[in-house]
């Protein structure tokens, strides 16, 4: 990636390498297609989607792997779909070398949207 700090989506992925450029607009496009109404914007210095004002997922691409932050990896519905990848406390990091799992991803999209929507359901309640 380039030195330069990312201020679009467009910005971060033209940093990295072809293969790697097509991962992350895989990524991308899956958010887009599964949340269309997502903000895009730079997060931490890497690709953010934001929904209602909060954060809905942020992906950013390593030498080696793609990581996926906040998935829910400690959430039992998702210990068997995590378990041939990497993981840490809200992460996952899907290796290069092999396909892209859009299911997952598309699993973690959803439970964030969900996620998001059940906490401005709560909020509106409490009021």
């Amino acid at each position: 990636m380039t030195t330069a700090t990312p201020t679009t989506i467009d910005h971060y992925i033209a940093g990295f390498p072809e293969d790697t450029q097509k991962v992350l607009e895989q990524i991308r496009a899956r958010v887009k297609e599964l949340v269309p109404e997502a903000e895009e914007t730079i997060s931490y210095a890497i690709p953010t989607f934001k929904l209602t004002n909060k954060p809905l997922v942020y992906f950013a691409a390593y030498k080696n792997h793609i990581g996926v932050y906040p998935a829910p990896v400690e959430d039992l519905g998702f210990k068997e779909a995590v378990a041939g990848y990497k993981t840490g406390k809200g992460t996952v990091q899907l290796p290069l070398n092999k396909p892209l799992p859009l299911d997952l991803i598309t699993r973690i999209v959803e439970f964030r949207k969900n996620e998001i929507a059940e906490k401005k359901a709560g909020q509106q309640k409490s009021k």
